[in-house]
């Protein structure tokens, strides 16, 4: 029982488990000739590179951390621009009230109707990025976020032409949401993963609490049209910048250099004593490593080093498929992963949360548009600098934290990785998220009798907000590091989730809040609750991760379902 996870008695070696730092007492290249494992000695210790890199030029784990940087900073930039259509008509809703002549719950069904059009178009981008890889739909998306966004601008006074231009900017932030985080996978070994991860999520939903602050000044001095145009605008810059500096990041590896998503059964005969395999094992670590350099180097020597790719050649929008599997079944292969304890774990870890933010932002207009602050739309926009200061402590908390705390866990673990030390993370979310819950539904009721300072209940929106990113970096790291050959799928689960559930809220908000009296404490209550139930299913999950992973890599549920 490593660090309160409980070992599997079925499998010498899980997937997911890793010797994630070399011990160099306990040689794991010394068999049988092997070259060795490729390491991170940048460190005053030898880090083991999972996955390992091939001897392919063409490998994105071969490129410059330079290069791989500035691409995982250009997506990130764009999926800002992307994911800032969510939540741009939060500081607007009283006026295209009056612009379109419909309710309240009209308006906030727009933000809906936007999370939903983002849910389904994943169907599709998804086993397309698994085929063919990510580029040609980043490339998709961001042309589709020019057209779009200057649609939705040119919609005035004509509100079904704005539900469907709405409908399709989902469909054109799809590949970012769903894929920028697995191109984290694809760019960059384990070790190197969380403060990048963490990056990423503060683009995708970081940013977006930035927009409502830009937005209010915008519609009140130019017109609300012209929020749209202008992200239409900035995306005609990202084009050029994506499709000549972002380069396909989906490799096809060699299963042997995957050393993190093999599995090894537990031997029925007894290894020699004094052998390396036994070694391994009495240090806690697997003997995949071994196993996986001598298989790694064969296949290596096997096959000639393909020659350089030229920028030319890395400027096409397909270069080959990635995987022989059949279109139809990576389609449907995201249903089945509900049924899998972690990934319904990482879907309410993840989506919960933000679900729950969405329902802020669009009952806020109810608490400040209104008695007794009669805030201006432009005032309301700026409300939000406390949601984007939650984001940034989010990103900080979980960017410091994140490869710390795996670090450090692994070193007290013998070496050895295990991916639920990543879920460690919910911890602090906890602290933040439910108390931002709480908080709020106590303080913004009390705005109503000016017992509070419009300050407090916009602090626990930031403890939220600061939960809901920490939330998303520890479900997005574990899903990586313990199935990393299911991430985009885990991905798909999570955005279907999250976008589904968030649409129910704003169908449902104003109704909730109508029901209670305009009482946000007895609604709020309720859900900080269900948020920390939530939270505390992390602790099962932790102690029993590893069998889970275990008992579900012997019994496939995709092959079950017949999508493998």
């Amino acid at each position: 029982m490593g660090l309160g996870v409980l070992e599997d008695r079925a499998m010498a070696h899980v997937p997911g488990t890793t010797r994630y730092f070399d011990d160099p007492e306990r040689p794991q290249y010394a068999a049988n000739g092997a070259e060795g494992l490729k390491c991170d000695t940048s460190g005053p210790v030898p880090i083991i590179l999972v996955p390992q890199p091939s001897d392919d030029p063409n490998d994105p784990l071969n490129w410059p951390l330079w290069k791989r940087d500035l691409i995982t900073f250009m997506l990130s930039m764009t999926a800002i621009f992307a994911t800032c259509l969510g939540p741009i008509l939060a500081a607007n809703t009283l006026t295209l009230t009056f612009d379109f002549s419909i309710p309240f719950t009209k308006v906030a069904a727009l933000t809906g109707w936007y999370l939903l059009g983002v849910g389904l178009a994943a169907f599709v981008f998804v086993p397309s990025g698994r085929i063919w890889g990510k580029r040609h739909l980043f490339v998709l998306g961001t042309i589709l976020l020019v057209a779009t966004s200057a649609w939705g601008g040119a919609s005035r006074h004509h509100y079904t032409s704005m539900v469907w231009s709405r409908v399709f900017q989902g469909v054109a932030t799809a590949p970012f949401e769903s894929l920028v985080n697995a191109a984290v996978g694809d760019l960059y070994c384990v070790h190197q993963r969380g403060i990048r991860m963490a990056f990423t999520n503060l683009a995708v939903f970081g940013g977006a609490f930035f927009t409502p602050i830009l937005v209010g000044k915008i519609t009140d001095a130019i017109g609300w049209w012209w929020t749209f145009y202008l992200v239409a605008i900035f995306c005609g810059v990202c084009i050029p910048i994506v499709f000549f500096f972002c380069p396909e990041t989906a490799y096809r590896r060699d299963t042997a250099l995957n050393l993190d998503l093999l599995g090894t059964d537990k031997p029925t005969t007894e290894q020699p004593r004094g052998s390396v395999t036994d070694d391994a094992e009495k240090s806690g670590g697997s003997t995949q490593g071994i196993n996986g350099a001598a298989d790694a180097s064969a296949a290596t020597a096997a096959r000639p080093v393909p020659p350089k790719a030229t920028y030319l050649q890395s400027l096409a929008l397909f270069n080959g498929r990635k995987t022989d599997e059949q279109f139809w079944k990576l389609l449907l292969r995201p249903l089945p992963l509900f049924l899998q304890p972690a990934f319904l774990w990482a879907c309410l870890t993840q989506g919960l949360l933000i679900g729950w933010t969405v329902f802020i932002g669009v009952i806020m207009a109810q608490f400040f548009l209104s008695t007794p602050l009669w805030w201006t739309e432009v005032q309301t926009g700026y409300a939000y600098t406390a949601a984007f200061i939650g984001a940034i402590i989010g990103f900080v908390v979980a960017g410091v934290l994140s490869d710390w705390t795996a670090r450090y866990m692994t070193k007290w673990n013998n070496g050895v990785y295990e991916p639920e030390f990543r879920i460690v993370l919910v911890i602090p979310q906890l602290m933040f998220g439910c108390a931002g819950l709480y908080g709020w539904g106590i303080t913004v009721d009390g705005l109503l009798y000016n017992k509070y300072n419009y300050a407090v209940p916009l602090t626990f929106f930031a403890l939220e907000v600061a939960g809901m990113v920490i939330g998303a970096v520890a479900s997005s790291l574990y899903i990586v590091d313990a199935y990393r050959g299911l991430a985009i799928e885990g991905f798909t689960c999570m955005i279907i989730f999250k976008n589904v559930f968030s649409f129910g809220l704003t169908l449902r908000a104003f109704d909730w809040l109508v029901e209670t009296q305009t009482k946000a404490r007895p609604l709020f209550n309720v859900v900080a609750s269900v948020q920390l139930v939530v939270c505390l299913l992390s602790i099962p999950m932790y102690i029993f991760g590893k069998r889970i992973r275990s008992f579900f890599h012997r019994h496939d549920l995709l092959a079950l379902f017949k999508v493998r």
